[in-house]
C-alpha cells in the first residue's frame, strides 16, 4: 500500500504538548515534596495558566487538526470509531474526549492553585480573592483533584502504548515530527495557524500568566511609616 507523509501536528501545538508534559511534572515534584519547593511549584502553576490559555485559542486560530472544530467529537463520530469506521486525522474521537478531559481537569487544578493556601507560609496569587473558608475548600479540591489527574494522565499513556502494540500506531512520533505517513490519498496536510494566529495566542497566553499571577489585582497598601526613634 503506497503511503505519504502529510503534516498533522504544526509546531506551536508540538511545542505546547511537550512543554505542558515537562511543566505538569515539575508541578508535580514540588508539590508533593513541598518545603522551600512549594515556590516553584507555585511558578509551575502560573505558567500552565499561560499554557492553557494558549491552548485554548490555538484550538480556535490554530492549523485544521489543532482546531477543536476539527477534533471535538459527536456522537456518530464516537459510534464510527467505535465500530472501527473512522479514519480521520489528528485526534481520534477517543483521544479528543481525552485531550478534553486533561485540560478541563488541568483547568480547575490551575484555577484552584491560585487561591489556595498552605496554613503556614504560601497563599496563591489571586487567594485575596477569596475568603479564607472558601480558600481551604478549593485547597481541599486541588488535592483530591490532583488523583483525578494522574489517573487520567495514566490512561492517556496507556491508550499511546495500546496503539504502538496493538495497532503497529505510532502516536509518538507525529508529535515530534509534525508529520504521519497515510495511505489516504484524499488526506490533506493541516493548514492555517500561521505567524499571525501564533503572534495572538502567544499574546493572550501572556497576558493569561500575568494575570493569574496577580498583575490585574490593585498594588498592596504601602506599609506603615515606621515611629519616630526618641532622641534621649
Amino acid at each position: 500500500m503506497n503511503t505519504r507523509q502529510i503534516r498533522v501536528w504544526d509546531l506551536p501545538t508540538r511545542i505546547f504538548h511537550w512543554t505542558l508534559l515537562i511543566l505538569v511534572v515539575a508541578a508535580f515534584v514540588t508539590g508533593w515534596i513541598g518545603g522551600n519547593l512549594i515556590e516553584w511549584h507555585g511558578r509551575a502553576g502560573i505558567a500552565i495558566a499561560g499554557l492553557l490559555a494558549f491552548r485554548i485559542v490555538w484550538g480556535v486560530v490554530g492549523s485544521t487538526y489543532a482546531r477543536f472544530a476539527d477534533f471535538v467529537p459527536g456522537p456518530a463520530h464516537i459510534w464510527a470509531h467505535i465500530r472501527g469506521e473512522w479514519n480521520g486525522l489528528g485526534h481520534n474521537p477517543f483521544g479528543a474526549l481525552s485531550v478534553l478531559a486533561l485540560l478541563l481537569v488541568l483547568l480547575f487544578q490551575v484555577g484552584s492553585g491560585l487561591v489556595s493556601n498552605d496554613d503556614i507560609a504560601f497563599e496563591g496569587p489571586l487567594y485575596v480573592l477569596l475568603s479564607k473558608s472558601t480558600s481551604d475548600w478549593l485547597t481541599g479540591l486541588h488535592r483530591q483533584n490532583f488523583w483525578v489527574l494522574i489517573v487520567l494522565v495514566v490512561l492517556h499513556v496507556a491508550a499511546i502504548v495500546y496503539y504502538a502494540v496493538a495497532k503497529q500506531d505510532n502516536l509518538v512520533k507525529p508529535m515530534i515530527t509534525g508529520v504521519k505517513a497515510v495511505s489516504d490519498p484524499a488526506a490533506e496536510s493541516a493548514r492555517g495557524g500561521g505567524p499571525v494566529a501564533f503572534v495572538v495566542a502567544l499574546a493572550i497566553a501572556l497576558f493569561a500568566a500575568w494575570a493569574a499571577n496577580g498583575g490585574l489585582l490593585p498594588p498592596p497598601p504601602p506599609p506603615p511609616p515606621a515611629e519616630a526613634t526618641p532622641a534621649w
